[in-house]
C-alpha cells in the first residue's frame, strides 16, 4: 500500500534521516520532527524539542492530517552532564509526545519506539524502570537522579529499558484502539553518536563489533522500522526486535554456555 502518511522524530540525522528517505522512496508522505531543521525527504518539517513540554504540545497541534504511523526515533546518547535531559528526552518526553499524537493516528496505525540493546537488561532494572515511569514532570528528575544515584550511562540504559517495557505495557491498550506498538533495539550502529557508545562501553563494544564483522548501518535499522510501520507487519504487536548483527546472540551464548548445543566442526577429510 502506498501513499500513507508517517511521522518520524529525530529526522535530521542517522536512522531517522534514513527512515524518511526509505518511506519517501516507497511513495509515502513524511512529517519530520526534530530539534534541528531538516527538510530533506520530508513533506513537512515541524520543530520538536522533547525536553520542553510546550514544544511537545505545539508540535502535536501542528499535525493536521491523519497519520498511519509514528516512529519515535529521537534520543540522546550517554553524555556526562546531560542526565536529566537524557531521562526527559529518551523517555518522559517521548511518552508525552506519543500520548499527544494518539488522536492523529488512524485505526490500523503503527507506533515504533526506538530502544537499544542497552535496554535488554530490563529484567534487572524493572523496579527502577517503574519508579522512573511514575514521574510526570521534568522538574522531578533532579531528585530522582540523586535518590537513585544515577550517572549518564545508567540514565541512558534505564531509558531504553523503560522504552521496551512501556511498549509492552501499551500493547493491549493500543490493540483496543485499533493501533499497535513495537520497539526496536539497535546495537553498534554507525551513526554520528557511535563514538559516544564506544567511549562509554569501551572494550565490550569493540569486541562485539569485531565479532559481528562490522558496525551496523543506519539504513539497516531504518528498513526494519519501515516494515514495522507498514500494514504488512500487522500481526507484530508489543514485541522488541534486536537489530545488532548477532551481538546479543553472541553474548547469550557466552553467558549460558550454549556452544555445547552446536554440532562439532567437521574434521577435514584427508
Amino acid at each position: 500500500m502506498s501513499d500513507l502518511t508517517y511521522a518520524v522524530t529525530g529526522v535530521a540525522s542517522g536512522i531517522g534521516a534514513q527512515l524518511a528517505r526509505i518511506l519517501k522512496a516507497q511513495g509515502h508522505h513524511v512529517i519530520g520532527l526534530d530539534i534541528r531543521a531538516a527538510h530533506d525527504n520530508v513533506d513537512q518539517f515541524i520543530p520538536l524539542d522533547l525536553n520542553d513540554q510546550n514544544s511537545i504540545t505545539t508540535a502535536s497541534e501542528q499535525i493536521t492530517v491523519p497519520l498511519d504511523g509514528l516512529c519515535n526515533n529521537a534520543g540522546l546518547p550517554p553524555r556526562d552532564g546531560l542526565e536529566e535531559t537524557i531521562l526527559q528526552v529518551n523517555f518522559l518526553g517521548t511518552r508525552a509526545f506519543t500520548h499527544a499524537m494518539l488522536p492523529h493516528l488512524r485505526e490500523g496505525g503503527s507506533i515504533v519506539n526506538m530502544a537499544s540493546r542497552a535496554g535488554h537488561s530490563w529484567r534487572d532494572g524493572m523496579d527502577q524502570v517503574k519508579r522512573l515511569a511514575s514521574l510526570t514532570h521534568r522538574d522531578q528528575l533532579a531528585g530522582f537522579i540523586t535518590t537513585e544515584k544515577l550517572d549518564a550511562t545508567r540514565c541512558y540504559n534505564l531509558t531504553k529499558e523503560a522504552v521496551i517495557l512501556w511498549s509492552v505495557a501499551e500493547a493491549e491498550k493500543m490493540v483496543k484502539r485499533g493501533l499497535r506498538v513495537n520497539s526496536l533495539s539497535p546495537g553498534g550502529i554507525s551513526t554520528g553518536i557511535l563514538g559516544d557508545f564506544q567511549r562509554v562501553f569501551g572494550a565490550a563494544m569493540t569486541k562485539n563489533i569485531e565479532r559481528a564483522g562490522r558496525a551496523g548501518e543506519p539504513e539497516e535499522v531504518a528498513n526494519i522500522a519501515a516494515f514495522l510501520l507498514s500494514p504488512a507487519s500487522h500481526w507484530i504487536k508489543g514485541t522488541d526486535i534486536a537489530i545488532d548483527g548477532g551481538m546479543g546472540a553472541f553474548n547469550m551464548c557466552d553467558a549460558m554456555g550454549l556452544d555445547a548445543l552446536s554440532l562439532p566442526t567437521p574434521a577435514s577429510v584427508a
